[in-house]
């Protein structure tokens, strides 16, 4: 499993070899430029925001990671750092993502013209290519309203350039993700991800690959979005190749991190602060981390059973031994009192995080806010439906009815207008 979505709303089509007509590109070095090639029918996979309001380290049986501070956005616990086997001092997974965020909301604030309004640029188009760059978005634009129909509709409510960037980004997402979680997937190897990440540094440097790609490198001309995120996601591709095991939740709080919390990282720029929002610019970003983390672990406890099938656990190993539990009970799916205990408590820190998260949507810009809200209203449901079949993701997938969609649908766009 990776990537976890933070805007994507329809967890289960299955996404066929030639979706993104660069698998092929990776592996070998060759170049696909006829876009067409991109995209057929399959699945989607959810994506966007995340945060997460400083979490203290607590050696609980019960909680380990969100104690989460008192003090308000504000407030910064100092860092919790670890001792490694060498007997020195090592930054913990928390502390290497908050120096990520403080980096984010720092180009944010350099690139701010007046309090609450991000700086985008102009276009500066070549003679002869601006139809092009507009097929581009389009395509982008055709690529959310196919796979991510409730995110894209929740874009409408923005402006053409703030929509026409976020659908840019997911398709980047998108195509990352694909390249270790799809059919193709055993064909990946690391060297591919070391050229899609070469990819993407052309990329920023203004020299795109393909058509998508050009959507992309004209966004990050216009909105401050910097590079970080990008590689960050590129490396929970590559923990995907390599591990399939969690000794603790620090380890799997970055692997959240990398594939879904990085997902905010880069859409914050583009979303805009509102105008009268009184929060710092690092909380506003701390709160899409924690959107992102919690959809992701709420993936996680959702697909037990099936990322078993696959060999993977993506639970805390420390944690499951106190609770009396191995690898496998997880491996033969035992729903046992055990299980549902411990499972009780991983829902409990997925919800703290979905709660912190819910501080910061208000303060996004007001058209970005309505596919922010349904996310967090559809996920957060998600763990319900665990609750009702008993603990059971072994062999039951939770999932949200159309018609509880559609009654969240208006109380996420309800929400979205009121004041921060």
């Amino acid at each position: 499993m990776s990537f976890a979505s933070s805007l994507i709303i329809s967890p289960n089509v299955e996404i066929s070899p030639s979706i993104f007509g660069f698998l092929d590109s990776v592996r070998d070095g060759s170049q696909i430029l006829d876009s067409s090639r991109f995209f057929s029918r399959n699945r989607v996979a959810n994506l966007m925001n995340k945060k997460q309001k400083r979490v203290n380290h607590s050696h609980s049986t019960e909680l380990k990671y969100p104690i989460l501070c008192q003090g308000g956005y504000g407030s910064v616990i100092a860092a919790s750092m670890v001792a490694n086997p060498a007997g020195e001092m090592a930054v913990s997974a928390e502390e290497k993502v908050y120096n990520v965020v403080l980096k984010q909301a720092a180009l944010v604030k350099r690139q701010l013209r007046t309090a609450g309004e991000l700086d985008v640029k102009p276009d500066i188009v070549l003679p002869g290519t601006l139809s092009l760059l507009n097929e581009a978005y389009d395509r982008c634009g055709e690529v959310c309203a196919e796979y991510a129909k409730t995110f894209s509709l929740g874009t409408m409510l923005m402006t053409p350039e703030r929509q026409k960037a976020i659908w840019a980004i997911y398709v980047w997402c998108r195509r990352t993700d694909e390249l270790v979680d799809g059919p193709n997937a055993s064909h990946i190897t690391p060297s591919a991800l070391d050229r899609w990440e070469a990819r993407l540094e052309d990329l920023f440097q203004g020299r795109p690959f393909d058509m998508l790609d050009a959507a992309l490198a004209d966004t990050v001309t216009k909105f401050p979005v910097d590079i970080q995120p990008f590689k960050d996601m590129i490396e929970g591709m590559r923990m995907d190749l390599r591990k399939s095991k969690y000794k603790n939740f620090d380890e799997l709080y970055l692997y959240c991190y990398y594939v879904a919390g990085t997902v905010g990282l880069m859409s914050v720029p583009v979303m805009g602060v509102a105008p009268d929002s009184q929060a710092s610019t690092e909380s506003v970003y701390n709160a899409a981390l924690a959107l992102g983390i919690a959809n992701q672990l709420t993936n996680i406890l959702r697909d037990v059973g099936e990322d078993a099938r696959r060999g993977r656990i993506y639970l805390p190993q420390d944690e499951l031994a106190q609770a009396g539990l191995s690898d496998e009970d997880i491996f033969a799916g035992r729903v046992t009192d055990k299980w549902r205990n411990f499972m009780k408590n991983q829902i409990k820190r997925a919800r703290l995080f979905f709660d912190e998260a819910e501080k910061g949507v208000l303060e996004l810009n007001k058209a970005s806010r309505w596919p922010v809200w349904a996310s967090l209203l559809l996920y957060r449901q998600i763990l319900d439906e665990i609750e009702a079949n008993d603990y059971n993701n072994f062999t039951k997938r939770a999932y949200v009815s159309k018609a509880k969609k559609l009654l969240a649908l208006p109380m996420a766009y309800a929400r979205s207008l009121l004041s921060p």
